[in-house]
Formats: structure tokens, sequence, C-alpha cells
């Protein structure tokens, strides 16, 4: 089976790592992928966002099942493209993104269907929105409309914070067309938690749960990221909590898509706030997450394209999805000045130097002509340890970690740092 994979992360070279351990997968093409992917996989220049180029390039080679890796793609309408025209492809189609894609569509279904979640309102105009901010009690959170990488959700703690941020946002269009409405909701208090399960439109089927830190330096300080690290299982992630979730959010969501004519097939992320009252959602994505792949995956132990085709077919419900009974941290070694402005093209030593153990899942990398592999993003490189506790698994890829060097790097200190309970975090 030939199959295409769209994206260029760590999250993608993840999942080609994972399907090419299946034996029905005969070839894999990359698109556009990196350094690290053209090792195992073969890599397209096309960019994926090129949604015309991608259906031609999987007609001429005959492709026979596409993964959408990153949400742009799927906020395009990338499945719906392939779909028409005959093609198999994983993920949502446009409308069902737009639980990623619009927070405005979210939250009105969240909120109409008793789902779970902050209180809220939603504004395109600016004058309104700073009317209605002046009237709050801090901290409050304010959250660009659609995607914007990671990036777009401040959590204010004074009012200053608050009006700068809708200021960026409306005023400045710091995330483009993504910030024209936004989202104002309440703080919630709690610990925060990423749930991922596939679907076929009916049958949820629960993978595991991880959390990721998305600040750029120890201890949650400075600027939102796309993520600098995660781990998997976290140790409140209770059979009973699990439970909790998949019926009074996963499940409903699901359906409250269906009644309104919207089949969701593919992953569903979920990003939660574990409260006193219980889960609620603080967001949808509707994909894998990154970095949060680079932990899930490694501990996945039924065939991932297995779970694909179950899931394109509708027949979620005759397949069991087993996890390995341990647990997996990663941490991404970043660009110095990230997110911010960063070098790229700079040389990275010691890629043949890690241990086997050590799984090195690489995001913005390429290769020069001589072979040599150089930075191309600000988010790097992920390293990933497996161990029977998180401390384990910690210890190994932190004993590790400077095997690796670049100029500038940069990477937290602190995934899935414990002392009783999570440091920092």
């Amino acid at each position: 089976m030939k199959v295409l994979v769209i994206g260029n992360g760590a999250r993608e070279h993840a999942i080609v790592w994972k399907l090419s351990q299946s034996p029905k997968v005969t070839k894999i093409y990359v698109a556009p992928g990196n350094a690290g992917t053209s090792l195992i996989a073969e890599n397209v220049a096309i960019n994926c966002t090129n949604i015309k180029s991608l259906l031609v390039f999987a007609k001429d080679k005959a492709i026979d099942l596409t993964f959408v890796g990153p949400e742009a793609p799927l906020a395009g309408g990338v499945v719906d493209v392939f779909t028409s025209a005959g093609l198999r492809i994983f993920g949502p189609c446009r409308e069902a993104s737009q639980l990623e894609s619009s927070k405005v569509f979210t939250k009105e279904l969240l909120l109409s269907n008793k789902i779970p979640t902050a209180y809220s309102r939603s504004f395109s105009s600016y004058e309104k929105a700073c009317s209605y901010l002046s009237r709050l009690e801090m901290p409050v959170v304010v959250k660009a409309d659609g995607l914007a990488g990671g990036k777009g959700v401040t959590v204010a703690q004074t009012y200053d914070q608050a009006m700068a941020a809708l200021s960026d946002m409306m005023e400045a269009k710091i995330f483009g067309e993504a910030g024209e409405n936004v989202v104002i909701e309440e703080c919630m208090v709690g610990r925060e938690m990423s749930f991922f399960a596939f679907t076929d439109g009916k049958t949820v089927a629960p993978l595991s749960a991880a959390c990721d830190y998305k600040r750029i330096y120890d201890c949650d300080k400075g600027a939102n990221t796309g993520g600098m690290g995660s781990y998997t299982p976290p140790a409140f992630f209770t059979p009973e909590l699990k439970e909790e979730i998949m019926s009074r959010i996963l499940l409903p969501v699901i359906k409250a898509l269906a009644d309104r004519g919207i089949i969701y097939k593919g992953v569903l992320y979920a990003g939660l706030m574990i409260t006193a009252e219980g889960p609620k959602v603080m967001e949808f994505n509707a994909r894998f997450g990154d970095p949060e792949t680079q932990v899930l995956l490694p501990l996945l132990k039924t065939d991932l394209l297995e779970i694909v085709e179950a899931t394109i077919e509708g027949r979620l419900d005759k397949l069991d999805i087993e996890m390995e009974d341990s647990c997996a941290v990663g941490v991404v070694l970043a660009s110095g000045g990230y997110p911010a402005e960063y070098r790229k093209k700079l040389p990275i030593n010691g890629l043949s130097d890690m241990p086997s153990d050590i799984l090195v899942f690489h995001a913005g990398t390429v290769a020069s002509e001589e072979g040599e592999v150089l930075t191309n993003g600000g988010r790097v490189l992920c390293l990933v340890s497996k161990g029977e506790s998180i401390e384990a698994a910690r210890d190994n890829v932190y004993k590790n970690i400077n095997r690796i060097s670049f100029e500038d790097c940069q990477y937290r200190r602190d995934i899935a740092l414990f002392n009783g309970r999570e440091l920092c975090h």
C-alpha cells in the first residue's frame, strides 16, 4: 500500500515512523517532510496547504491512502477535495474541522449542547470586546477565533494584559484573519490535559491522554509556543476520569455534530481543564497534537494503519486499540529566539550519537546538499524516551539530551518534573 503523509513537523515524522511499521505499507511519501522523514520515506516538495498539487500528486502516484497531519490543510478542505476525487484520506472534512478552525463555532456548539466548558462571549467588534472586558474581573482568557499555530491564546492576569491581547489580535492583526473574531472566556482553574481519540462519526475509540508544555521557559514563563515537551500518561488520568470525559464530552460532541449533519472522521483532540467540577473543554483540535503525538505513538501497540482504515470505513466498533503499559516523555529542542525571530541553517551535531532507546523525531530540519542536517524552524527536534515510570523516562531523556547540539539551542529543563506533584505546571 502506498501512503502519503501531509506535513513537515515532528508529529508527521512520528506518524511516518509508526505507519512504516505496518506490514501493509510498501511506500510512504511525505509532503513536504523534513530531514528525518527523508530517512524512512520519500519527501515531496509540495507545501501542505497546496491542495491542488497534493491531489495531482496523489493521483499520479496512485496513492492508496493519505494521512493529514497539520490543521491548515484540514481547514482548507483537503479531505473534501480528495474524497470528491474518489481518494481515501484520513482526517475530518472542512465542516467538522471547524471544531479547531473556529473557536466561535465550537463555543456555540458546546454551550448549546450543555457540554462542560468555560463561560464565554464572542466578538467581531473591537469596541464591543473592549467594553465587555472592562466589566470583567481578572484573570480572563482571550482567544483568536481561527488558526494561530497554537499561539492565539492569552491567559491575562491583568486588565492591561487582556487589552493588549485584544489589540494585538483585532487591531494589529498579528494572527491575520484568525483574529478578526475573538472569544473572551472565564479563566478555569485545575489541571490541563490533552485527550485523544479516534472516531468514525459513530464510534469514539479512546487512545490516551498526555500533558504538554506551551510556554517557552521553565516554570511556564515566557511566550506561548507550539509546545516544548510532553509526557504520557498523567498520574491523575484515572479510568473514572476517562469514562467521564467520554460520556460528558467526546460522545456528546460527536453526536451534536451528527445532529447537524456533520460526520466527524479522524482524530479528535480535546484540550481539557480538570476542574473541581470535573473535566471542561478548553479547546478542540481536529488532528493529532504536537508534541503529544511523539509520546503517544511509541506506546501504541495496534497497527496505526489498521486504525486509520477502520476509521475511514466506519468500523471502529470492530477494533480494539491497545497501548503499552508504560510511560513516555518528550523534550523539544528549539532554535534560540523562538517563538520570535530565530536563525536557520545551523548545523546539528550528535544525531548519530544517540542511544537506541532515545527516539529522535525531526521537526524544523533540512538536509544540505552535502547531506548535513541543518536547523530549519523554531522547533527543531523532539527527543523521546519510554520507561516504566514517568521519572525513568524523563531521566533517560535528560541524561542524553546534550549529545545533540546546535548553536543557540534552547530547551526546557522541567518537562515531566515531579516532586510528589508536578512542579511549575
